[in-house]
């Protein structure tokens, strides 16, 4: 895996480290662009894309799927949980909370008759 010089300097197991580790690293080593050392890059993204497209072919699913279908599902299943708006705000990155509100839409028919104390006092 590909980390800076210095920290391999410092710490000479880092690279071996599973925390330093990409969750897709690519299948090819490469010469360091900067350190010349040979490393192990994250896999592409476009290589990731073909994979997923023959999977998804494979799989015969017809819906379209993308990388962001991955991030779509891991929001909405935290809200369907429910986890905070807040945190899934901040565990996707999102500046503004109206962005992640757009992951709220599937929340709808699963409190449609869920009443609010303030309903309830009227």
């Amino acid at each position: 895996m590909s980390l800076p010089a210095s920290l391999i300097k410092k710490y000479a197991s880092a690279a071996t480290d599973f925390a330093w580790q990409y969750l897709f690293p690519s299948s090819h080593c490469s010469e360091h662009p900067y350190d010349g050392y040979i490393c192990r890059h994250h896999l592409h993204e476009t290589a990731f894309r073909k994979a997923l497209r023959k999977a998804v072919i494979a799989s015969q699913l017809t819906k379209r799927v993308t990388a962001h279908t991955f991030r779509h599902s891991f929001a909405t299943q935290l809200l369907l949980n429910g986890t905070d708006i807040r945190t899934v705000q901040d565990l996707l990155g999102h500046e503004d909370v109206k962005t992640t509100e757009i992951y709220t839409h599937v929340m709808g028919s699963r409190f449609a008759n869920t009443l609010s104390p303030i309903d309830r006092a009227s």
